[in-house]
């Protein structure tokens, strides 16, 4: 095998991390020893321990002489655990091929420079796009003080998310609902609007077995903490943990009570829109989140498109029309000339039932 089909190997492995490894990065890492894989891992839940620890455990002795395939650059500092680049060297590891440079700025190249000046041959960007892909949340914590945001959408054709009697469940069919799940199951956090939550009473879970061991966060963005007491998000905070994005001055009755039944509460600058949203996904940064998922409403939508805050799309389609009297997917948020719309680049489309997913990506 080549060290392109070693690293897709390892780009695999990262992608099963992904969701459960905040703050850090998911990583994957395979040592390979005269062209067999010998040691594979990837970021445990957590963070904890690191892609290239779990590899090395799994090798033993036979990582002395081997190659390491790392789909990010081993870290070079002490943190809650030692530096990968050290675990590398002591293990006897004589060549590391890496797929991207960590944007970290604790490391940036000097993890590199470490198993260079070790005596170890580096090889570097190797498949360095797909390894990017999927360090982006951790790459937008350090860029923009923000976790990744991946807005879902599920409309008719003519982009509606309800009838205008409010009837909205099930416009897509069981496939495109199954691949909402695994997509939950990627993300650190699920992020909606209190309309959502009083209109359906959602759980936002991921509901597919085995799929990840990492509790999910839930985050309601609710302005004036009218999430009900008795709604699922609530009543199942002890085993996924619910967060509710909140205004300044709410009643501390209603803080009181939702605080008491185990949710967090994260009080935010106010705005005539509701919560600051900027400075909410700052908040969410700042906790520890680097991948979110936002499913709701059109106002919910509209507010994160008008904040600039949306770096993914995923849109699903139903092969139905409702009409203009239904609710569309995305409210009105000040759009007056062509030039000022948001714009999406897509990139993947494909068929689930009969049902349509288009994914887009923010355009440059």
């Amino acid at each position: 095998m080549s060290d392109i089909e070693f690293m897709r190997t390892a780009v695999a492995l990262a992608r099963r991390g992904l969701g459960q490894t905040a703050p850090n990065p998911s990583v994957g890492c395979v040592i390979v020893k005269d062209g067999r894989v010998v040691g594979r891992g990837f970021t445990a839940s957590g963070g904890r321990p690191h892609a290239e620890v779990v590899a090395l455990r799994a090798a033993g002795e036979q990582a002395r002489g081997a190659t390491a395939y790392v789909t990010l650059e081993p870290c070079s500092f002490s943190g809650k655990s030692g530096p990968c680049t050290e675990a590398l060297i002591s293990a006897g590891i004589t060549r590391v091929v890496l797929g991207a440079q960590d944007p970290n700025p604790k490391v940036n190249g000097s993890g590199i420079a470490r198993l260079r000046t070790a005596g170890i041959q580096v090889t570097e960007n190797i498949l360095r796009q797909e390894c990017e892909a999927v360090i982006s949340g951790f790459a937008t914590v350090l860029r923009e003080q923000r976790p990744l945001l991946r807005l879902k959408l599920a409309s008719s054709l003519d982009g509606r998310i309800a009838t205008a009697g409010r009837e909205s469940q099930w416009i897509t069919g069981a496939e495109a609902r199954r691949a909402v799940y695994a997509m939950r199951g990627r993300h650190d956090a699920v992020l909606t609007g209190v309309g959502t939550v009083l209109e359906d009473n959602p759980e936002l879970t991921c509901r597919i077995e085995g799929f990840r061991t990492a509790p999910l966060v839930r985050i309601v963005v609710d302005s004036h903490l009218r999430t009900p007491l008795l709604s699922k998000l609530v009543r199942g905070a002890a085993e996924h943990p619910l967060w509710i994005l909140h205004r300044d001055g709410a009643d501390k009755l209603r803080r009181r009570a939702l605080e008491d039944a185990g949710v967090r509460l994260i009080e935010l600058p106010g705005t005539n829109a509701g919560v600051d949203l900027r400075a909410g996904m700052s908040a969410l940064a700042q906790e520890g989140l680097t991948r979110v998922l936002a499913e709701g409403g059109g106002t919910l939508a509209a507010g994160l498109l008008r904040a600039g805050l949306v770096d993914r799309i995923s849109w699903f389609h139903a092969p139905c029309i409702i009409g203009g009297d239904g609710y569309p997917a995305a409210q009105g948020f000040g759009v007056t000339r062509l030039a000022d719309a948001p714009r999406f680049a897509l990139v993947l489309s494909k068929r689930l039932g009969h049902d349509m997913l288009s994914q887009f990506t923010r355009a440059a």
